[in-house]
């Protein structure tokens, strides 16, 4: 064993300001035995500083969003794409929306704020709502095309008078008079008290100065209470024309925080002691717009998350090594600055308040400085897993001192298998596996698994395996179910039964657990909804997770797909985009951005189930999963397979072959996976492919796929009725032609 056994879960619930700091800070530093999870709903997080710059349009939306995807692999940080709706605090776990909950030891909950909208009728149908900040860079970007070179007048209101509302306001009016030069545009600022309230009457007056010299109608003290479409009904009567709304007003505690039992402030948010810590329970901690510091509260600003990522982080490997924790007192007067949208900037502090260009740029400074640390790779390289050492005394509970003493001397053999206690607490969490025609299975364990075979259908059967490419576990168990019901599919059988072989890192045993449940839990889903039964399996440990599956499947003997069959006139159609490979090996070096990852992963938990019934039903003559071979690899094999192999080739379009975003651009970038190479020794099959070295898709034939879609050779007159992408045409093979012919 190269490392110290994992002891302890620490999760990070949430993408903000002083959460992103904790990853970098147990990157830079980590913590032997502790593995560090971050779960959070958007695999891009903003930075709310920076948000009214991208409205304005200074900056672009990569310029002020953090990947998580990448800060979580510099750092070594098992990500998980999910959204919280609650906690089980006895059992200690995350509640997941459509996925099992996730165990810790310790937590961290950095989620922001709801958007306030149930005060006002209408809002939630026709308005933006600022918050979650997470939400408006994509509905704003969206906005803006619609608005371009727009000639009709145009009239956007902004509810909320506050320092967001009021930046809101000048950022829109900036960048609609850029795109929609031809419109007339009028915005309106609408404010239940004074603008900026809070702040000395001396910046309520600069403010109120820059707003009429922008031509942007202030309505101050005076409540929204109804939105109309195109309207805005205020509690005087008044009734505003407003094409556009966008509701910045005090944000709101999510509904699920009430549910956990958590002490909460009087408006429903977690409440915290200065050190960070829940006032009712020492194993969670909350911090940024979720949480009330009741010794010192404070407005629910991004200055203030951002300072708290560093006494977070400190009180959190505190918690974990069970010292005493530091209190934190943020300061009582901050520099705020607020940006107008033309390249100019208020900074005000106390009644002081200065205004211009060079304010601006040295905002621009600060956020794109406090950017780079979490937007760029760390000058050296970041690992949560340090060199094998003994952890601190404190950490070493009684688990943890009998795991340390097997480090260096872990069993083989069956002594490497998975205990027997956890095995049974694990199927009882998964419980019964729906299916028919299982005499034995894991409903009566037996040394062997028994099934019937219906009459007049034959077995079909394969088996697949390998290790683990990403770090959360039930992903991956999707990911790894469908793989190896490919093959089944492929065949046009309908998958019966499966056994499972499932492989974990040595771990505190609750943890081995989990890690265990959560991968199988991940195939389960896709297995019940494919109607094959997990009829047993084997488990063991190992250096890192793998997963893999021996799949029965049944299908008519006389209809069943088979490699060969190609016939002249056919078309080539794959199911699913290309370019898996290349994204995960650039993902393993945290290059890859979070979003083709997840467009990847997407793609690679889709079922085949319906492309497979759709090929069968249009009499499809050849079919194939595309896998680790890549497209020309298995597209060999299929024309191999038919006849003698010399009777047909196929003309293959490259323009057409669909690529999952980012594929291409990696490939340009000179990233590919470790098996491209192999597989490239199928070029040789291939004529033109000199002509058409510089295509950005020609990696593509060559890129390994896992759980990929089916290529399949289907008759001209059936593609309509299939879901998927016409590539190529099957033609009789000339001599001196090889097996695949390139055309554009």
């Amino acid at each position: 064993m190269h490392g110290v056994p994992l002891l302890k879960d620490l999760v990070l619930v949430g993408g903000g300001h002083a959460h992103v700091h904790v990853l970098k800070s147990f990157g830079m530093k980590p913590m032997p035995g502790v593995r560090l999870t971050l779960i959070g709903r958007d695999i891009e997080t903003p930075y709310s500083g920076m948000i009214p710059g991208f409205v304005a349009g200074h900056y672009s939306f990569d310029e002020c969003h953090i990947d998580l995807a990448r800060l979580a692999a510099w750092t070594g940080t098992r990500l998980i794409q999910a959204e919280a709706t609650g906690l089980d605090r006895i059992n200690r776990q995350v509640l997941l929306k459509d996925r099992p909950p996730v165990s810790y030891d310790l937590l961290s909950l950095d989620v922001g704020a709801a958007p306030s909208l149930d005060t006002i009728a209408g809002a939630a149908l026709h308005a933006t709502p600022v918050k979650p900040i997470a939400e408006l860079g994509r509905r704003w970007l969206g906005f803006v095309e619609r608005m371009k070179d727009r000639r009709d007048p145009l009239s956007v209101a902004v509810i909320g008078g506050g320092a967001g509302g009021v930046e809101l306001a000048l950022a829109i009016d900036h960048r609609l008079r850029q795109i929609a030069s031809d419109a007339r545009i009028g915005v309106t600022l609408v404010t239940r008290g004074e603008i900026l309230s809070g702040n000395a009457p001396s910046i309520r007056k600069a403010m109120r100065a820059i707003l009429a010299r922008r031509s942007i109608q202030v309505i101050e003290n005076a409540s929204t209470t109804e939105i109309e479409r195109g309207t805005l009904v205020l509690d005087d009567g008044r009734r505003l024309d407003a094409d556009e709304v966008f509701v910045v007003t005090e944000a709101s505690a999510m509904p699920w925080f009430a549910a956990t039992g958590l002490p909460l402030d009087d408006r429903g948010f977690f409440a915290v002691e200065a050190t960070l810590r829940s006032t009712g329970d020492e194993h969670v901690f909350a911090v940024g717009d979720c949480a009330t510091v009741l010794d010192h509260p404070r407005p629910k600003a991004g200055v203030f998350a951002v300072r708290q990522g560093p006494p977070l982080a400190d009180n959190l490997r505190r918690a974990l090594l069970g010292r005493k924790l530091k209190p934190f007192t943020p300061q009582r007067r901050y520099l705020s600055i607020i940006g107008t949208g033309d390249d100019h900037a208020l900074a005000t502090r106390g009644a002081w308040s200065v205004e211009g260009a060079w304010v601006w740029r040295w905002k621009d400074h600060i956020d794109r400085k406090w950017m780079r640390m979490y937007r760029e790779p760390p000058a050296r390289a970041m690992q949560m897993n340090a060199p094998a050492a003994p952890p601190d005394p404190a950490l070493a509970d009684a688990d943890a001192r009998r795991l340390l003493a097997d480090i260096g001397m872990r069993c083989g053999g069956c002594g490497a298998k998975v205990g027997a206690s956890v095995l049974v607490r694990v199927l009882a969490r998964l419980g019964p596996s729906p299916g028919s025609g299982v005499t034995l299975g894991l409903d009566a364990p037996d040394d062997a698994a028994m099934i019937e075979v219906p009459a007049g259908k034959a077995l079909v059967q394969s088996v697949d395996f390998f290790r683990t490419f990403i770090d959360d576990p039930f992903a991956f168990g999707e990911v790894a179910a469908v793989h190896a019901l490919g093959d089944v599919w492929a065949m046009g059988a309908r998958p019966h039964s499966a056994l499972a072989l499932a492989v974990v890192p040595a771990a505190a045993e609750r943890l081995m657990e989990e890690d265990l449940f959560q991968l199988l839990a991940g195939a389960r889903r896709v297995l019940d909804q494919a109607g094959c039964a997990l009829i047993g399996g084997h488990s063991g440990e190992g250096p890192e997770a793998a997963l893999g599956f021996s799949v029965n499947g049944l299908v008519d003997p006389a209809r069943a797909l088979r490699k060969g069959g190609l016939k002249i006139g056919d078309k080539l159609m794959i199911t699913k985009p290309l370019g898996t490979g290349v994204i995960f090996a650039a993902a393993m070096r945290g290059v890859a951005r979070g979003t083709w990852i997840a467009a990847a992963l997407a793609s690679m938990r889709q079922p085949s189930s319906a492309a497979a019934e759709e090929l069968v039903a249009v009499g499809t003559h050849a079919c194939t999963d595309v896998t680790g071979f890549g497209l020309a690899g298995h597209l060999a094999e299929m024309i191999r397979a038919t006849g003698r192999g010399d009777e047909v080739s196929v003309d293959l379009d490259l323009d057409a072959l669909p690529a999952l975003a980012g594929a291409a651009e990696l490939f340009a970038q000179g990233f590919a996976s470790s098996l491209q190479p192999e597989n490239l020794r199928a070029r040789h099959l291939i004529d033109g492919i000199d002509a058409a070295a510089a295509h950005p898709k020609l990696p593509l034939l060559f890129d390994p796929q896992t759980a990929g879609g089916l290529l399949a050779a289907v008759p001209a007159d059936a593609v309509d009725r299939v879901n998927g992408v016409v590539i190529g045409e099957v033609v009789a093979r000339t001599e001196g032609r090889s097996f695949i012919h390139l055309i554009r």
